[in-house]
């Protein structure tokens, strides 16, 4: 069951938003807006959330506070991870929260926290049991990245990649599971009033692991994504019927962004669409065939050059949606 809905992934991210096109957030903030118009349209009690800023920044919200995005939200979400990236220590975590709680009146939630475990497992264990004590009872909803460890053959979606030197490697070990599907020791001291924020590549092999372990596990909420990207590919009605249906179990708080690149400013899935109405019509349509399922058939079907078998072109097709991760030949 889909309960929310968030507008974008790290707007403020170079990684998912390409501000250097949109340096005032201007087009994201009619995007936005556009979305949760048509989102409510369809559904008007179903919660919008806008997008997990990372870094934590009360300047960003504010801007696009001023363009207007605010007043179409149900809440504002932020993401942290003080032991593997953020230049902030861990315990500054309830501060975090306060700052975007004293610059706005929606509520905040965390959609991504999480700790690797690179450079040893107690680390993570050490980090799970620690930000649970902080965090579970001082904001409504929490994500714990992540379930899986993304698979090594795979690439971290990342700025700048490998020139992160070990920080890039973080990005492999954040998973409760191992990539061998063997459970890390943190995944004995999780705490169901957490949610697993998941993410699944088009196709991912990994859906029926994940959802086995979101059961095992416990998990009532889990966070995950569906790609405007990968809605140009084909055979992307499929696959996505077949993930809603895997995880209607769960209360789920669906992410949708990527541009599709021939649709961007830049044929890049960061980039500011050409027509921020399409990226509308898409979180319509996923609503429409999610929440309430009152469409008339045929009428919420991909586009015609994915249904005719026309993947989107740039770097070997419309990028899967990961939040940090990506398996060849898909490029970022």
């Amino acid at each position: 069951m889909i309960e929310a809905v968030k507008l974008w992934n790290e707007p403020n991210n170079q990684s998912h938003w390409d501000f250097h096109i949109d340096p005032e957030w201007r087009a994201f903030g009619d995007m936005a807006v556009r979305a949760s118009r048509r989102i409510k349209r369809a559904a008007p009690d179903l919660p919008v959330v806008l997008g997990g800023m990372s870094p934590i920044d009360v300047r960003w919200l504010r801007l696009v506070e001023s363009h207007g995005v605010l007043d179409h939200v149900d809440a504002v979400a932020i993401h942290g991870f003080p032991l593997d990236w953020n230049h902030w220590r861990l315990e500054e975590w309830p501060d975090k929260v306060a700052e975007i709680e004293a610059a706005t009146s929606k509520p905040v939630w965390i959609t991504e926290v999480g700790v690797s475990t690179f450079g040893a497992d107690e680390v993570q264990t050490f980090g799970l049991r620690r930000t649970t004590e902080l965090l579970v009872d001082r904001v409504d909803r929490i994500y714990w990245y992540s379930l899986l460890d993304l698979p090594p053959a795979w690439e971290a979606t990342t700025r700048h990649r490998e020139s992160e030197g070990s920080s890039y490697y973080r990005h492999f070990y954040m998973g409760l599971v191992r990539d061998d599907r063997t459970p890390k020791p943190a995944a004995a001291h999780f705490d169901p009033r957490l949610g697993i924020c998941q993410w699944f590549h088009f196709e991912d092999h990994r859906l029926d692991l994940a959802v086995d372990w979101l059961r095992r596990l416990g998990v009532r909420r889990l966070r995950t994504g569906l790609s405007w990207a990968d809605w140009h590919r084909p055979g992307a009605e499929a696959w996505f019927d077949r993930q809603m249906t895997a995880l209607a179990e769960f209360d789920v708080t669906v992410t949708l962004c990527f541009t599709p690149p021939s649709r961007g400013i830049r044929e890049h899935h960061t980039s500011p669409p050409q027509d921020p109405e399409e990226f509308a019509e898409f979180a319509e349509t996923m609503v429409r065939r999610y929440v309430t399922g009152d469409a008339a058939p045929g009428a919420l079907r991909p586009p015609a050059d994915a249904a005719a078998g026309a993947a989107d072109p740039v770097g070997g097709g419309a990028p899967p949606l990961v939040s940090r991760d990506v398996p060849e030949p898909s490029a970022r």
